[in-house]
Parts: structure tokens; C-alpha cells; sequence
């Protein structure tokens, strides 16, 4: 029988993982602006709301110490290069007509995440893992067969979420200080870009028309709450179940690229994902039996 705050953890990780599943049709619409002022207006109203919330909240104590420990700084301002390069792909692929591959890069990425914890970590992986990783390069280098190159954009999303994550891990702020120290390191860049980009002739905020100009400030929210409902979800329900729900995001923007946007998806390639999603499929249950046999206290195998 679930709890009642473990229902309430499903319907914040079930409803993050929608809003991230149904990005390609809020991106679309801002698809006449091109995807680096996108990115820089993410940043900025993010970085906007960030504060408005902090401010609020009246948490502000951890600033000063953050801002005096130089290996904080580094690790906070590395993670806010990865991840606006991270926004940036994914943008540019959907506006592009790729968002099939995007949804791609984030069936891939948690497998990805593991390995990135055996290379950095150390972290030791037991069989069924090792056996999901082999199934997922195999789709991989499927895909990458059969169309003459790396399927790049998913391996770019997929290692700079997972990069981006193995930073995070290494921090001691919580999600929405470490958001906004990690967004303010890229603030400045970002208002330079604009502005320039600006004096260059580009258009301005406000040259877009209302319609796209409310959208751009919108993406402060859009990025916002759905994190802020992933890092409830991530408190409240078993570290198993946020494991599967994670699935709902590539799924769903895999349909509505093939539905909505009527991109071309070959027998091939729906070959090549299948391997990928057997390969999750075998790290879903392997993970599960793992959780089980935690819990009943059955010791692990010997790792090597």
C-alpha cells in the first residue's frame, strides 16, 4: 500500500517527467528564434526567478561561504557550462528537426550516468549492469552502422546530462542554490551574447512580437518547477521507482516527434532503439531485483 507522501512523490516525478516529455512542442513554438537567444533568455529569467524564489525564502545564508570556497565556485560554474551546452543542443535539435534523436540521448543517459560513475567514482557495477551498458552500445554502434555516422546529438545530450549530473554529485548545495550559483556563473555571459547579438542587428526581446516575447519569459518558469517538482519526488519516493518514471520523458518525446511532427523513423532505426530500450530494460529489472534483495537483507555477490 503506497503512503500518502509517496503518492504525492509519484504525481511530482510523474508530472516533471511530462513537462520535460512535451519540451519539443513549447521549443517549437519559439522555433523563428534562433536557438542561442533561446538559451540566453533561459538563462537570464531563470537566473530571475531563482531569485524572486530565494529571496522569499529568504535563503541566502549559503551565498557568501559558496562564493569563498574556490572548489564550490569551480564545480558550480563547470556544471552551468555543461548543462547551458546541454539546453543549447537540445533547443538547436528540436527547432532543427531531430526530435526523435533527442529523445534518444535521454534513453541513453542513464546508462550513461553509470558508467560515467565507474570511470570518475570508481564505482563498482554488478553483472546485470555491465550486461545493460554492452546492450546499449550495441545500439549504438547499430545505429551509427546503418547511417554512416554517430547518432552525435543523442551522445551529445546524453553525456553532457550525465557529466552534468556527476558535477551535481559532488556538490553540497541544495537544487535550488546550486541552480542558481550554477546558472549565475553563466549570467553574464549570457547578457553579453544578447546584447551583442543585439548591436550586430539580431533581434531584440521585444522585436519578436508579444507572443514570442512571453514565451521567452516563460522559460524561466518551464525550466524552474519542473526541477523544483523532481527534487520533491526525489525525497519522497524510493530511488527504484523515480528510476522507471524517468522513462516517461524520452517517451513521450519520441511519440511527438513521430506523431506531431511526422519525423521519418525507418525500420532500421526502430531496430537500433530497440536494442537500446532491451538494454533499459534489463537495467530497469536488474535494478529492481537489486532494490528487493536490499531490503530482505540478502547479501550481495562478490564483485570483482
Amino acid at each position: 500500500m503506497m503512503r500518502d507522501d509517496e503518492r504525492r512523490g509519484m504525481w511530482f516525478a510523474i508530472g516533471c517527467y511530462v513537462t520535460w516529455g512535451i519540451f519539443p512542442l513549447y521549443f517549437r513554438l519559439l522555433a523563428p528564434v534562433p536557438a542561442i537567444d533561446i538559451l540566453a533568455n533561459r538563462v537570464i529569467w531563470s537566473v530571475v526567478l531563482l531569485v524572486i524564489l530565494l529571496t522569499v525564502r529568504r535563503d541566502w545564508g549559503w551565498l557568501r561561504p559558496a562564493l569563498h570556497t574556490p572548489r564550490t565556485v569551480l564545480l558550480y560554474a563547470s556544471a552551468g557550462i555543461i548543462l547551458a551546452a546541454n539546453w543549447y543542443t537540445y533547443i538547436w535539435g528540436v527547432n532543427a528537426g531531430f526530435v526523435v534523436e533527442t529523445s534518444l540521448g535521454y534513453f541513453i543517459n542513464p546508462l550513461v550516468s553509470v558508467l560515467l560513475g565507474v570511470i570518475f567514482l570508481r564505482e563498482r557495477l554488478r553483472g546485470g549492469q555491465w550486461a545493460a551498458i554492452a546492450t546499449a552500445a550495441a545500439g549504438v554502434i547499430f545505429l551509427t552502422v546503418s547511417y554512416g555516422q554517430l547518432p552525435w546529438l543523442a551522445l551529445i545530450l546524453a553525456f553532457t546530462f550525465g557529466f552534468y549530473g556527476l558535477l551535481k554529485k559532488q556538490g553540497a548545495l541544495r537544487s535550488m542554490q546550486g541552480l542558481t550559483l550554477e546558472t549565475g556563473t553563466i549570467l553574464l555571459p549570457a547578457m553579453a551574447l544578447l546584447f551583442f547579438r543585439e548591436a550586430a542587428g539580431a533581434d531584440s526581446l521585444v522585436s519578436y512580437g508579444w507572443g514570442k516575447t512571453l514565451l521567452l519569459l516563460s522559460t524561466s518558469v518551464v525550466t524552474i518547477v519542473p526541477l523544483l517538482w523532481f527534487a520533491s519526488a526525489a525525497r519522497l519516493i524510493p530511488l527504484s521507482m523515480l528510476g522507471i518514471l524517468q522513462y516517461i520523458a524520452p517517451t513521450l518525446q519520441l511519440l511527438v516527434g513521430l506523431f506531431i511532427f511526422h519525423e521519418p523513423f525507418s525500420t532500421t532505426r526502430l531496430l537500433g532503439f530497440a536494442i537500446i530500450w532491451l538494454a533499459l530494460l534489463i537495467y530497469s529489472i536488474e535494478g529492481i531485483h537489486h532494490q528487493r534483495e536490499m531490503r530482505l537483507g540478502v547479501p550481495a555477490p562478490a564483485q570483482r
